[in-house]
């Protein structure tokens, strides 16, 4: 057999999968994945435009796009001392898996992630990158994703100040936003140790718009709640992949963490939402997040802790525990009203 015929094979293969798959109700990224076998990963990078701001995105999924596919968009979204594509796309060669972004375009997402303004590859302004400024990004992003992918409504997952962002997104926008997993989230900041220690710092927020951010600061992320719970070789690797960047990044999240929580309404969140927690997270408070989870309006909600965990979820040694619950939620079929 032809390498040609045998990929023609593969493809027919992969069509019939995907139809049976979907015959028996499952989820589409569910019916997805049983074709994620037959096909390379795909990846290409893209520009979104806010005003005058330029920002760079990243995409990656099984096979290349093709009309009339249609597998349900999740947008990553990072936080403030890293960007993209090291928060979710980290290699960490004989470590195990560290991408987010290859682990979801398996379970047959169509992955998508962008360096905030200030961030990776994105321009850099005379701003200082805060929340609102990301909510932005975000919807200038979607604009991408809808012109690329022919949806109108994506799945999010943001970590720590990236989470915020998400959360102002679907405050603002909900029409854009399907599923929201907010991990390492904080919502008024209180009982938070980290955030307090970072208030005797908001002066400098105030007044300067880039903080230092080289490698010990890298480290910190993974020492400071617990240690332990996160292999020492991770953030060797984020740090090589950051500082490529330099050792400067916004202060804008930062400076509404200390000083402008709480910066998202939960009243206003309608869509359905997943609160997840890393237990020695130092950031995200169990009683602010149970404050926050009360009063959201959609019952389609759920608020996970995760055992011997800290802040940074997806790089943790038990970051195959945030995929799985992360994965259950975005695929929970939709209730039907009675």
């Amino acid at each position: 057999m032809s390498e040609t015929d045998r990929r023609t094979v593969i493809k027919s293969a992969s069509v019939g999968l995907a139809a049976g798959a979907l015959a028996q109700g499952l989820a589409p990224a569910a019916a997805a994945q049983q074709t994620a076998a037959a096909e390379p990963t795909w990846s290409a990078e893209y520009w979104a435009q806010k005003g005058a701001v330029k920002l760079w995105m990243w995409r990656k999924r099984v096979g290349a796009p093709t009309p009339g596919d249609t597998r349900p968009v999740l947008m990553l979204v990072h936080g403030s001392s890293n960007s993209s594509r090291s928060s979710f796309d980290l290699s960490v060669p004989g470590r195990g898996e560290y991408s987010m972004m290859d682990v979801f375009a398996r379970y047959g997402f169509d992955v998508w992630t962008m360096d905030h303004e200030g961030y990776g590859h994105s321009q850099s302004t005379e701003g200082n990158s805060d929340i609102a400024s990301g909510a932005e990004d975000l919807a200038a992003g979607a604009v991408v994703i809808a012109r690329e992918t022919g949806l109108k409504k994506f799945h999010y997952f943001g970590e720590s100040s990236g989470a915020l962002r998400a959360a102002v997104l679907a405050m603002r926008r909900p029409e854009l936003v399907d599923r929201l997993v907010l991990s390492a989230f904080t919502y008024t900041g209180e009982g938070s140790p980290t955030l307090k220690k970072r208030a005797e710092q908001v002066e400098f927020f105030r007044t300067h718009n880039r903080r230092k951010r080289d490698r010990e600061m890298i480290r910190s992320i993974f020492t400071r709640d617990h240690p332990g719970v996160a292999d020492p070789a991770v953030a060797e690797a984020l740090a090589d992949a950051e500082l490529k960047f330099g050792d400067m990044v916004p202060t804008g999240t930062y400076l509404d963490m200390t000083a402008h929580l709480p910066v998202v309404d939960p009243t206003k969140v309608t869509c359905p939402v997943l609160l997840l927690r890393g237990e020695y997270d130092g950031i995200s408070a169990e009683a602010d997040l149970l404050n926050f989870y009360r009063q959201l309006p959609n019952n389609d909600r759920q608020y996970i802790t995760l055992p011997y965990a800290a802040h940074a979820l997806v790089f943790g040694i038990n970051r195959h525990q945030t995929w799985y619950v992360t994965r259950s939620f975005l695929d929970m079929p939709p209730a039907q009203a009675v």
